[in-house]
């Protein structure tokens, strides 16, 4: 299980107060859940504490893109719905192992030229990368011999030219 950083509660505490204040609970259930998401000590025992509240704004897709050059995302980020995921050439590098998932399950869609991409996923993900085309290399992952429940589930899908992916699972 991956556990949970000060910025993964803040973002949980953040959701939790702007649906109070839209009237999506009531002051005891704010309550009891703020209790829940500031004990969390997982991603998995977080999840239940967000998972009847209304979607974010960016919640469904997202689209980051760059000609050329690099992309990076890292950090506690919202990971969205769908990601897309596109560039010309340069490296792109998803790093997704303190990133908050408001979903059980996320797409991410690459549309590459050339260039190498690397994703780090929790360490407790379950990654799909069947429905990814590779045009000259092949992507390299290995999966972890166990992995624990309640870790969200990463399905990678789209077109890479001429380069390499790379996913990993984190350490911790």
């Amino acid at each position: 299980m991956t556990t949970l950083s000060e910025d993964d509660r803040d973002t949980a505490v953040q959701r939790l107060q702007e649906a109070y204040a839209a009237g999506h609970l009531s002051h005891e259930e704010m309550e009891a859940r703020l209790h829940q998401a500031l004990t969390a000590r997982t991603h998995g025992e977080l999840a239940p504490v967000l998972d009847s509240l209304p979607e974010v704004d960016a919640g469904t897709t997202s689209t980051i893109a760059a000609a050329g050059g690099r992309i990076r995302r890292g950090g506690a980020w919202r990971v969205p719905r769908t990601l897309k995921v596109e560039s010309a050439f340069g490296k792109v590098h998803l790093d997704l192992s303190r990133a908050v998932f408001e979903h059980p399950a996320v797409d991410i869609e690459l549309q590459l030229g050339t260039g190498r991409a690397k994703i780090t996923v929790p360490r407790d993900a379950i990654v799909d990368a069947d429905d990814l085309h590779t045009g000259w290399k092949d992507t390299l992952y290995k999966p972890p011999r166990h992995t624990g429940p309640g870790g969200p589930r990463i399905r990678i899908s789209g077109t890479m030219g001429f380069g390499r992916l790379k996913i990993r699972h984190a350490r911790r």
